[in-house]
């Protein structure tokens, strides 16, 4: 049990570093090289971001949803944490 919640944490801080990545990336739109890398994390990220982004659209050109949606993730990797070391101390 400690195995999947360790390994579905891990995963979860994966894409955490991919999603920043992207919305970084999303500031350089019109250069090639951004474009390049975003064509190819934009089918990784864009749909967990559109969940949010049906919740907050954007304002003003600026996309406040990713704010919403890192929280969410970093909210999910918190519990999925400590599920894990609960899992661990109760020897599972």
């Amino acid at each position: 049990m400690e195995l999947i919640f360790s390994s579905l944490y891990t995963f979860l801080v994966y894409y955490g570093y991919i999603l920043i990545v992207r919305i970084l990336l999303s500031w350089f739109q019109g250069q090639e090289w951004a474009f390049n890398i975003i064509s190819i994390l934009s089918p990784i990220t864009d749909p967990y971001l559109n969940i949010f982004r049906s919740i907050i659209p954007p304002l003003g050109g600026i996309d406040f949803s990713a704010i919403l949606a890192i929280l969410a993730l970093q909210l999910l990797q918190s519990f999925l944490g400590n599920l894990a070391v609960s899992a661990m101390a109760a020897g599972f």
